[in-house]
């Protein structure tokens, strides 16, 4: 891997203090306790002892870290600091750093450690955790680590790369206790206190599977040692593991814990055998990977797009939605490119107009919002469509007639013509009507074609409601008033 040593040491002081939140390092003392590692005491103390250069200092102060928390710190200071930070570190650095780094720090961290110590984290990672990180690394570098690894460990992560992104198969982890059924319990205590390697560090069922390596039970470790020890695994096992298909996507897996509660879950392949298994913490990451993915596409901004990301990265994620704002916004306007003359001969529309598609474009959006969250949660189904719709359109009514009474006194009282109000009256409850129409059908239809509804969904929703709330103003308007 390229040792790229050459970085700026001279990163001004106040560059240092709007890196963490956008925040000066005096806002940081109001930080929680919890967060101590982002305060600016320790700020102040990481600074000076890079600045000196002093590694003994840094590593004192990054003993005692959680690997989260030092993820957190590289990601917050500026580039030359976190270079110099990754240099004093060295060999130090803890492997779990490697899984938890996001954005620019990551790229920065996998850039100037060694591919060899690259090579002797990923073996003391978690498989899934492991696979991230090969998969992060560019290509020259990651054929450089897999070479590096032990036969068994390439193998493991070359079978779990060889499901399909973001499935099942990439999530699990294959450490698990799988057991026959006619053990006792006094057996599988006995063989879980051995100094047996294969048994993992931290698990919460115990798999139970025939000579075929099916799974045909699970066993709670809390049951399990609430028993006698001659009880027998097959009569006090839950007879029907709740299992997941290796390459079922991840989303699903996480929608399935969430669903039914679950701690832990086989793994089983296309025959049914047992290969690995998926535990809670897994799926917190996940879930949250996906909410905000969601949050994130519905803003019009790609993955690429968080605040530890390289600000080429943000401008290319973000273009591509401008570009096509762009072409709506420029769809908008030649609607009322169509009723110039009528906004010519009554300069109060050009007044009114913006409210009319402001509205409808907010009470499209909290609708559309509400259908894309139900249909990443299944709640919202062909099952139940029609009811949810029409109560959305009730809703929608409701709003838009409550407000056509206030925009409409407005209005009168604004510009004091009664056919005015009126219009503007009309033009919100038609907008507002389609405005919930649309942020409900809009993602409804695109789920239906397979495409993300969190991803185009707002972009749709926002030129239907602009086209409408402008073309029913005006049109009104140059019927009614002119």
């Amino acid at each position: 891997m390229t040792q790229n040593k050459h970085h700026s040491d001279d990163q001004s002081d106040q560059a240092l203090e709007q890196t963490v939140t956008g925040q000066s390092l005096e806002d940081l003392s109001e930080v929680p306790q919890t967060d101590v590692h982002l305060s600016r005491p320790f700020i102040d103390d990481l600074q000076d002892a890079l600045k000196a250069e002093a590694r003994e200092p840094v590593l004192e102060m990054f003993r005692e870290l959680h690997a989260a928390d030092v993820a957190d710190i590289l990601e917050v200071l500026p580039s030359g600091r976190r270079l110099k930070l990754i240099e004093l570190l060295g060999d130090k650095i803890n492997p779990d750093v490697l899984s938890e780094v996001e954005g620019e720090a990551q790229d920065e961290l996998y850039e100037h450690l060694p591919n060899d110590q690259i090579a002797n984290a990923v073996t003391e990672l978690d498989i899934d955790d492991a696979v991230y990180v090969i998969e992060e690394l560019e290509e020259g570098d990651r054929e450089e680590v897999m070479q590096a690894l032990a036969s068994d460990d390439r193998a493991a992560i070359e079978e779990n790369l060889s499901y399909p992104e973001d499935s099942a198969g990439r999530l699990m982890q294959r450490d698990l206790v799988a057991l026959p059924q006619f053990w006792t319990v006094g057996q599988t205590i006995d063989f879980l206190r051995s100094e047996n390697d294969s048994i993992p560090k931290d698990f919460y069922d115990i798999f139970v599977v025939d000579p075929g390596h099916h799974p045909v039970g699970t066993l709670p470790v809390s049951r399990l040692m609430r028993m006698q020890r001659q009880s027998v695994i097959a009569e006090i096992m839950d007879e029907e593991p709740f299992l997941i298909d290796v390459e079922m996507d991840q989303e699903e897996a996480a929608y399935q814990f969430t669903k039914y509660h679950l701690i832990s879950s086989g793994v089983v392949d296309r025959d049914g055998r047992l290969v690995g298994v998926i535990t809670v913490d897994d799926v917190v990451d996940v879930i949250e990977e996906e909410a905000e993915e969601d949050i994130l596409a519905l803003a019009g901004v790609g993955e690429e797009s968080g605040l530890n990301e390289n600000f080429i990265e943000i401008t290319r994620s973000r273009f591509v939605w401008l570009l096509v704002n762009l072409g709506t916004a420029v769809l908008a306007s030649t609607v009322i490119g169509m009723f110039d003359a009528t906004i010519e001969q009554m300069v109060a529309l050009a007044v009114l107009m913006p409210i009319v598609a402001s509205m409808g474009g907010n009470a499209g959006t909290q609708t559309m919002t509400v259908a894309v969250r139900a249909i990443a949660t299944k709640e919202l189904s062909s099952t139940n469509a029609l009811r949810v719709t029409l109560r959305e359109l009730t809703a929608a009514s409701m709003n838009g007639f409550v407000l056509a009474i206030v925009s409409g006194f407005v209005a009168y009282f604004w510009f004091g013509g009664v056919a005015l109000a009126f219009v503007f009256a009309v033009a919100m409850i038609v907008n507002i009507f389609v405005a919930g129409f649309s942020g409900m059908a809009v993602p409804m239809v695109l789920h239906k074609m397979s495409i993300d509804p969190a991803i185009a969904s707002s972009v749709f929703v926002t030129t239907i409601t602009d086209v409408i709330g402008f073309f029913a103003f005006l049109g009104l308007a140059a019927l009614v008033l002119l």
